[in-house]
């Protein structure tokens, strides 16, 4: 926000002034220890030296103090920048199209908002701000230098390209490292995020041990990577350091002949020597820090891929009307997930329907039908190839997403609960929702019974993906966060396959007095709540093949039939089964 820019920029600014008092009063303390030697050495008066020694005192307390105000300040705005970067890049992966999702593993997305932003923080809060320092007394301190001789700084420079060359060199091979380094990370942590994920999976295979096996492989690519960054890190600061220790004996010896030749005095070579330890320790500072920044950007180039991606899909519409009546129609609709328009890619092909206001419309058929993809596509979460879907009328997509979003609720089979308590979950997108609108929503679920014997009530956490939960009581509880949004289309992908009869028979109910007021798409596998809805649509392969009453497509005898003698085939068969195990009980 607003707050956070200007707040940024003021501390960029105190930065920016404080820093060169603390880096000139710190550079001035040699000067004055050059002259205590002439004085020493000239048997000066004792005000003097002591003058002297309250200036070099007084230096040291105010060049602490601004060091300490300067690395506050830094440290302060690299945290701002932190939690800024973290909250854009995590604002930027909700950004995008749904399809990146099914296309980039959750271990790697995590590891960019979280390992990654951390990694390039801490380099830049603690590399960069050392590196800017450093930078600076190398430039107060080649200026302090110049005072004292200009020809000893001239042989000092000599030195630097010879200095400079080799963390250039280096820090392009510490960038790419650091690349393939994060990249090893995210690989690691996809593992990691996988198996803890689908643990109940991994348990019944008994595959502990070829995960961790897996994932132990993938750390050993991080091992080698860093291996290799470590032995050039290595063989970097042996060469700068041969090279500043040569640099010192040439000054030592070319300073002394300057002294013997009466150029400069021995308080200026003493003064020389003091800044010229400081320059090349600076020097080598800028070397150390130097590869380390770059590295940091290097991991940084991951995260401002996903800052600059633009999602891939049509811009949100404008259309937000104050009434919805919820009409959805279908016209000659073809789509693919591949995107590819070939007769075997099409997941939909031609299909025209309609979903009308006021009635329940049941939209069956056989598994990998296309039944749940015309969710996805009245969600937006894709586009279709060719055709066009209406709401009321205009374009789908000429209406606001948010808008969309909030006018339809979708319960699927494999409803999903966050890690949070029942209230929050049943509140979730809707957080002014009063909790008298929440109890009444989850009695219309037939929720709130079992809600109100949990331990702590609505205020039970729900666990991981609702693991505390068992399977029907969850699907009553989304039902429950779909229905107290009011919505004006209620879509039930196979939402009461958990649920048993009576529950099922209430949540029925409620969708026949809630379908006055919102059209209701209910997908099911069971013929038998199908059978109920005022109108059948039947996809066979991406084909819509029927269309009408329950009574009427029985009548006709085609695919519907089939599927409803089927499952009371497998009823009647079921219930036989189960009275034989009762007799012989």
């Amino acid at each position: 926000g607003i707050v956070s820019f200007i707040a940024f920029y003021c501390l960029v600014i105190v930065f920016l002034c404080v820093q060169p008092f603390g880096c000139s009063w710190e550079m001035a303390i040699p000067k004055y220890t050059g002259r205590m030697t002439d004085w020493i050495i000239d048997d000066a008066s004792p005000e003097a030296f002591s003058q002297a020694i309250t200036i070099m005192t007084l230096m040291t307390i105010g060049s602490a103090v601004f060091e300490f105000v300067c690395d506050l300040v830094y440290n302060i705005t690299m945290s701002l920048i932190h939690t800024s970067v973290q909250a854009a890049v995590f604002q930027a992966v909700l950004r995008q199209e749904i399809a990146f999702f099914d296309a980039t593993p959750t271990g790697v997305l995590v590891s960019r908002i979280t390992t990654d932003t951390n990694d390039m923080s801490e380099a830049l809060s603690e590399d960069l701000s050392l590196l800017m320092w450093y930078t600076g007394r190398f430039a107060f301190l080649l200026f302090f230098m110049v005072s004292q001789s200009w020809k000893m700084t001239l042989l000092t420079c000599m030195g630097l390209p010879i200095i400079w060359v080799i963390p250039e060199l280096t820090g392009h091979f510490h960038q790419s490292t650091a690349k393939k380094v994060q990249e090893s990370l995210a690989k690691a942590n996809q593992v990691a995020t996988e198996t803890f994920s689908c643990m109940k999976t991994v348990r019944s295979f008994a595959n502990e041990d070829g995960e961790t096996e897996k994932y132990r492989k993938r750390l050993e690519e991080t091992y080698s990577l860093n291996k290799r960054e470590a032995a050039a890190y290595a063989a970097t600061t042996w060469a700068n350091s041969i090279t500043t220790l040569a640099l010192k004996v040439c000054i030592l010896y070319y300073g002394g002949t300057l002294v013997t030749r009466g150029a400069v005095s021995s308080g200026d070579l003493v003064s020389f020597v003091l800044y010229e330890l400081q320059f090349t320790s600076a020097v080598e500072s800028v070397m150390r820090y130097y590869p380390e920044v770059k590295k940091a950007i290097g991991a940084s180039e991951k995260i401002f891929e996903y800052l600059d991606r633009e999602p891939q899909k049509p811009p949100s519409g404008t259309l937000e009307p104050q009434v919805l009546k919820g009409h959805i129609q279908f016209k000659k609709v073809s789509f693919s997930y591949s995107g590819r328009s070939d007769e075997n890619s099409l997941v939909l092909k031609d299909v025209s329907l309609e979903i009308k206001p006021g009635q329940i419309t049941a939209l069956v058929g056989l598994n990998r039908s296309g039944k749940t993809t015309c969710v996805k596509l009245l969600e937006r979460f894709y586009q279709p190839q060719t055709g066009e879907i209406l709401l009321d009328g205009k374009a789908l997509h000429s209406y606001k997403d948010e808008y969309l979003h909030q006018k339809i609720a979708v319960v699927s089979q494999d409803c999903v609960l966050f890690a949070r308590s029942v209230r929050e979950n049943i509140k979730y997108g809707y957080e002014k929702a009063t909790d008298e609108e929440m109890f009444a929503a989850a009695e219309q679920a037939s929720a709130h019974q079992f809600i109100e014997k949990l331990p702590n009530g609505y205020d039970t956490d729900a666990g991981e993906r609702g693991g505390q939960v068992s399977g029907g009581q969850k699907q009553r509880i989304a039902i429950a966060r779909a229905l107290i949004r009011k919505p004006k289309i209620l879509i039930l992908d196979n939402a009461t396959s958990d649920l048993d009869v009576e529950n099922e028979h209430q949540v029925r109910q409620t969708l026949m007095s809630l379908k006055k007021n919102c059209s209701v798409l209910m997908i099911s596998n069971k013929m038998s709540a199908a059978k109920e809805a005022d109108r059948i649509l039947v996809l066979d392969n991406g084909v819509v093949t029927e269309d009408g009453s329950h009574q009427q497509l029985m009548e006709r005898g085609g695919l519907y039939a089939t599927l409803v003698e089927k499952q009371e085939k497998g009823i009647s068969r079921q219930e036989e089964e189960n009275t034989d195990d009762e007799r012989n009980a």
